[in-house]
């Protein structure tokens, strides 16, 4: 095991306080902190030290891939790590957005090749799917609720213009399209005075306060409204979202860990100063509806807990050390990072020994054994999901 040293990437929407309390570092930080990037995309690439200076975890894993990766790894994702982990804080909303399954990304990318990079959807081949654990109350949008509630929610703002929008709604998953293109596709012209009418209207309650919300952030943006034909999340700490491919969705507030496939394809569709491309966001949307996104974690040990994924790029573990469990072992193949969130904590490979502070992490090679952590706080660890 050896310390991993992961980039900081300083989004509009991040916090000046959450991953610089974290890491031990002043508060407030000079900027929003967003997200601590701990793995090994060509976006942000974490690093190792070697000889007194960090190298690149990406030519350490392409030096020796299979030392890191496994057989069995390479066999399967080729010679790239294939999750990353993060920490995400989020002070403000994240963009509406959702992810292309495998065989989409593959055929986007392939047809991406030819066109400028400032008009390409996909910047790899890869899906990505997440998984985010809250480390504090958790606000995000997941997955469509059921299309009568929606209806009720826009209705409720007694505005005009919507009408057509509200009875698409009410016939149910068969309007559901029609009404998120409707939405999507609004005059430019026309927004922010859609917007000003919603925000101006009497309507009370979850819905009007979310929408009045995004509104003081985005106050010509439609997605402010497609936002309340979403399912509004309420996470306390440990528990998760799950977000498969064709998933609608959206951070809104909180802390969280965060483990995907090592993938950056995200397409927009409001919300955002970036670039949005609603065709081809519905063409990859799943338009069903998401009954409950929570996910509980569920014990795997002494100490261990886990949330389970139909993916097997990635596998997300929690063990939490100190008291009656004074040291958890876990039994993890191929590559493994350890995020180190209350400390110090002891971490052991039988390649080597580590201490871990609190925002500290540590990657470990396909060639260590089970894992050992000891002390007293609680650590995530990210592995891929191939055994």
């Amino acid at each position: 095991m050896e310390l991993l040293y992961g980039p900081v990437r300083d989004y509009a929407w991040g916090s000046r306080s959450a991953i610089a309390a974290l890491q031990g570092r002043p508060v407030p930080s000079e900027g929003p902190e967003a997200e601590l990037w701990l793995g090994a995309h060509p976006g942000a690439p974490a690093a190792v030290e070697r000889d007194g200076e960090r190298v690149s975890l990406l030519d350490v894993l392409a030096a020796e891939p299979e030392h890191w990766l496994g057989r069995k790894g390479v066999d399967r994702f080729g010679t790239r790590l294939p999750f990353l982990l993060k920490v995400l804080a989020a002070d403000g909303a994240l963009s509406l957005q959702a992810h292309p399954d495998a065989k989409q990304a593959r055929a986007g990318h392939a047809a991406d090749i030819s066109r400028p990079v400032g008009e390409r959807n996909y910047v790899d081949p890869y899906h990505k799917p997440e998984l985010l654990v809250a480390l504090s109350p958790f606000e995000a949008l997941c997955g469509f609720r059921d299309p009568a509630e929606s209806a009720r929610a826009l209705a409720a703002f007694d505005v005009p213009a919507l009408e057509p929008v509200v009875t698409a709604l009410r016939t149910g998953l068969a309007g559901l399209r029609t009404a998120v293109r409707t939405l999507l596709t609004w005059p430019q012209e026309e927004r922010a005075g859609l917007v000003s009418a919603v925000v101006a209207s009497p309507a009370e309650g979850p819905d009007a306060d979310l929408a009045r919300s995004l509104a003081a952030e985005y106050p010509a943006d439609p997605g402010v409204l497609v936002a309340l034909l979403l399912n509004h999340v309420r996470l306390v700490p440990g528990e998760a979202i799950w977000m498969p491919a064709g998933n609608l969705h959206a951070y809104l507030r909180g802390t969280g860990v965060e483990i995907m496939a090592a993938s950056d394809n995200v397409l927009r569709g409001g919300l955002t100063p970036k670039r949005v491309d609603v065709d081809e966001l519905l063409r990859v949307l799943r338009f069903e509806v998401l009954d409950d996104p929570v996910v509980a974690a569920r014990p795997a040990g002494a100490g261990v807990d886990c949330w389970r994924v139909p993916v097997d790029d990635f596998a997300l573990q929690r063990v939490t050390v100190g008291g009656e469990v004074p040291e958890a072992e876990l039994s993890v193949d191929g590559p493994r990072v350890v995020l180190c969130v209350t400390g110090p904590l002891t971490v052991d490979d039988g390649t080597g020994v580590l201490k871990l502070e609190s925002g500290q992490a540590a990657i470990g090679s396909a060639a260590g054994g089970p894992l050992r952590i000891s002390g007293s706080g609680q650590a995530y660890v990210a592995s891929s999901g191939v055994s």
